[in-house]
Order: C-alpha cells, then sequence, then structure tokens
C-alpha cells in the first residue's frame, strides 16, 4: 500500500491524534505536537485545516502567543450549530424578500406593464431571423384565430412548418385563414400543399390582387411590409387591437372579394360580364396606379394589362380609359354595390 494511500485513509485520524496531544498538552505549540507524531508537511496542513473547519481549535486571542486555543467539542458543535442557524436565518430572510419583491411584480407593476386595449405598439423589424422568430411564437401563443395574406408562393422549406402548426391549430380549435393571389394555384406544388391544407380545415381563398403580404392573429397581432412591393423591406411588427382591428378590417373586405378554394372557377365572372382579373385592373386604373404597378399586382405582362383594358373599355361602351372609369363608377363597380345597370 502506498504512503498516499494512508494518508489518505488516516488523514482524520492524524488530526484526532493531534487534537488529543494538544488538549492533553495545553500550551503546546502545534508544530510541536506535529513534530512528535512525524507528519510531513502535507499531512501536518490537512491537519490544521481540519480541526480549524471544525471548530477544534482556533488563534490564540492572544496576539503574542505562539499556540493556538483548544475548543472543546462541545463547544465547537454548539459555535457551529449557531452559525449554521444564523445563516439559515439569512436564508429566509433573503426569500422573503425575494418573494415580497416578486409579489410586487406579479401585481401592480405587471399590470402597468401591459398593454393596454385602447394602447398599440408598433415596431421596424429589419432582421429575417426575428421576423421568423415572430412567427414561430405566434404557434404557441395563438388562441382564437390566425389570418393570413401571400402575395405569391410560400417558399418550398416553409411548407412542412405550415403544415404542422396548422394541425396543432387546428387541434386548438383555432380558426385560420389563409388567402393567396390566384397565380399561386398554378404552381403544382403549392397546389398540392393548398388541398392539404384545406383537408386540415384551414379556410383558403384566391383573389386577383392580393395587396400585400400580411399577418394577423387574436386582433392583437400584425406583421406587414413596410413596402408592400418590396418583398425584401423591413417589417411592422404591430401589437394592441387599437391598430390590429384596422389592418382587420382591410383584410375582411379583401377576403369578402375573393374567391373560395373550390369555386375559382365558377367566381371567374362578376354578373356584369366583367371577369375578377378585369375588375381588378379597372380597380386599380381607377385608383391612379399606373400600367406598370398594375402588372405586378397581377403578376402579369404589361400587354396583358393592355388588352385586359381595352377588353373593360369594350364592355362598357367606353373610348378612352377615363370615359371607363366614370360609367365604371356610375354602374357601382367601383365599390361592388353595382347600383346602376344603365349608362
Amino acid at each position: 500500500m502506498s504512503r498516499n494511500t494512508a494518508v489518505a485513509r488516516t488523514g482524520s485520524e492524524q488530526a484526532l491524534a493531534v487534537y488529543q496531544q494538544l488538549r492533553a498538552r495545553p500550551g503546546t505549540a502545534f508544530d510541536e505536537v506535529a513534530d512528535r507524531l512525524e507528519l510531513s508537511a502535507e499531512e501536518r496542513e490537512r491537519c490544521r485545516d481540519e480541526l480549524v473547519s471544525l471548530g477544534l481549535t482556533a488563534p490564540s486571542p492572544d496576539p503574542s502567543a505562539a499556540v493556538d486555543a483548544v475548543v472543546d467539542p462541545d463547544v465547537a458543535l454548539l459555535r457551529l450549530l449557531r452559525r449554521e442557524r444564523d445563516r439559515l436565518r439569512e436564508r429566509l430572510a433573503a426569500t422573503s424578500r425575494a418573494h415580497t419583491a416578486l409579489e410586487a411584480l406579479a401585481g401592480p407593476f405587471l399590470r402597468a406593464g401591459a398593454t393596454p386595449r385602447g394602447e398599440i405598439e408598433v415596431e421596424i423589424v429589419d432582421d429575417p431571423h426575428r421576423i421568423r422568430r415572430s412567427l414561430a411564437d405566434l404557434t404557441d401563443s395563438v388562441r382564437t384565430a390566425a389570418h393570413f395574406m401571400h402575395t405569391g408562393s410560400v417558399r418550398r422549406e416553409e411548407l412542412p412548418g405550415e403544415l404542422a402548426q396548422d394541425r396543432q391549430w387546428a387541434e386548438r380549435g383555432v380558426r385560420i385563414r389563409a388567402m393567396y393571389s390566384r397565380r399561386a394555384a398554378s404552381v403544382p406544388e403549392m397546389a398540392q400543399h393548398l388541398e392539404e391544407r384545406a383537408a386540415l380545415g384551414v379556410e383558403v381563398r384566391f383573389a386577383s390582387v392580393v395587396p400585400m403580404n400580411m399577418v394577423l392573429a387574436d386582433e392583437n397581432f400584425a406583421l406587414l411590409p413596410t413596402d408592400p412591393h418590396d418583398l425584401s423591406s423591413a417589417a411592422i411588427l404591430a401589437r394592441g387591437p387599437g391598430l390590429v382591428r384596422s389592418y382587420l378590417a382591410l383584410y375582411e373586405y379583401c377576403w369578402t372579394a375573393a374567391a373560395p378554394y373550390g369555386e375559382e372557377e365558377t367566381a371567374e365572372k362578376g354578373g356584369d360580364g366583367l371577369s375578377e382579373q378585369q375588375r381588378a385592373a379597372l380597380l386599380m386604373l381607377a385608383s391612379g396606379i399606373k400600367d406598370e404597378q398594375i402588372a405586378k399586382n397581377l403578376g402579369v405582362s404589361l400587354r396583358t394589362v393592355s388588352r385586359l383594358l381595352s377588353e373593360v373599355m369594350q364592355e362598357l361602351g367606353a373610348a378612352s380609359r377615363f370615359e371607363a372609369g366614370v360609367k365604371a363608377s356610375r354602374l357601382g363597380l367601383l365599390d361592388g354595390e353595382g347600383a346602376e345597370r344603365g349608362v
């Protein structure tokens, strides 16, 4: 057996032997006892530390004394218990202070930090990772309804995650509505994805013109672009019913004008002889939007826009675009009323 192993096993026995010698010979120095017991420097240090930690020896109250004070075991035990009691009291006091602080935070301070129903929070976010995190957080936070606008197809890598999100929400009874540009359904992969979303209970509609990408949730969350025509632009992150309800009103207007999934073909003509695409081009023309932007919004070429507007003029019996706008207004085609049917 090596010496180190023996030392490891007899360390406390050595400390006990030193302590007994110190008690039997009051006034004897520690080093004198250690010499008598033939302890190495390492053993001496270990024994000294053990006795001090147990409170069995302590520096002499007389600075000039060369020996340590030896403490009776019962006194050392009482002192140790007293220190632990004082330490426990301090811990309890700290716990009580923390509990009081938590109560204060969970009470008026927490209510003061909450967003009142009439107030709003608006933030411009240009970090794509932050935008994705905000959208991911919706999976757990949405309680009643989520509404989406898509100007184009969803990226391929996002499709599985969207379906997983739909399943979670469907299990919790969340209403999900998704509005897409009509051209999104022309992409085979998207057509399959939309069929799967509809099978999960997602309400899907198509429109010739979707004004912007938009996400709304529970009348308390909105995410939309700062520039609807630039997909790389920063996003507006809004919270609070005071503002989100306004976006929801816009969404409801667009939703009403869109065709439900599976009914796109029957909704192609609007009872006045204009197709939905022609009507959309007419509305944008009357709003002062230039042909280039109309083409971009519809996802068609400039040539197609010219053809659509020519067809509108022919349908309305107008000799110019201006006249077409006037006649469309008189017919109620610009507000969806269709109040008049004669010119």
